[in-house]
């Protein structure tokens, strides 16, 4: 999902060095203007904030039934920013 935004973000000539500036300017961007929803918005928050956990927070894992909820919205989010990125002539 971070590599989708990043590419989003280089078509709006937009530069961040870290993951939560990139989610905040997706947010800014695009989740703002209407044109992705806020539900992509949220599973993205969510799969940083559980990355975070289990890249500084050795005891926490991560359990199965997370794991196939963030694979499967990241799924879905990459199949609408391709969407998007198509209907934009952006190929």
């Amino acid at each position: 999902m971070f590599y989708m935004v990043f590419a989003l973000l280089t078509i709006e000539s937009k530069e961040t060095s870290k993951h939560s500036g990139a989610i905040s300017l997706f947010d800014k961007i695009f989740v703002k203007r209407g044109l992705f929803s806020v539900n992509l918005s949220r599973w993205l928050h969510y799969a940083f904030l559980k990355r975070i956990d289990a890249d500084y927070n050795p005891i926490h894992s991560i359990s199965l039934e997370e794991t196939s909820e963030i694979l499967n919205h990241a799924q879905e989010f990459i199949i609408k920013v391709k969407d998007y990125l198509q209907k934009n002539s952006y190929k």
